[in-house]
């Protein structure tokens, strides 16, 4: 099963690709390193909730749609 933390990175990078953003543009929206962006996308680390905020904003999506789909991923079942 994979991580919160990993499903958290694969939902950013989801999102910031249908933008067409490079993980250079959406640091730059966030006002975050790039390699913080690269190592959220991998799962390596756990945002914090201001980290999350700024993320929805610099991608045009809420905080609750970001974490909404982690939550509907999280909970399905494993086969």
């Amino acid at each position: 099963m994979k991580t919160a933390e990993r499903l958290f990175g694969e939902e950013v990078k989801k999102v910031r690709a249908l933008r067409g953003l490079t993980q250079e543009d959406l640091a730059r929206e966030a006002d975050i390193h790039p390699t913080y962006v690269s190592q959220l996308e991998r799962g390596l680390k756990s945002p914090t909730l201001h980290i999350i905020l700024s993320l929805a904003r610099a991608l045009e999506t809420s905080a609750v749609d970001l974490l909404g789909e982690v939550e509907k991923r999280a909970s399905k079942p494993r086969r």
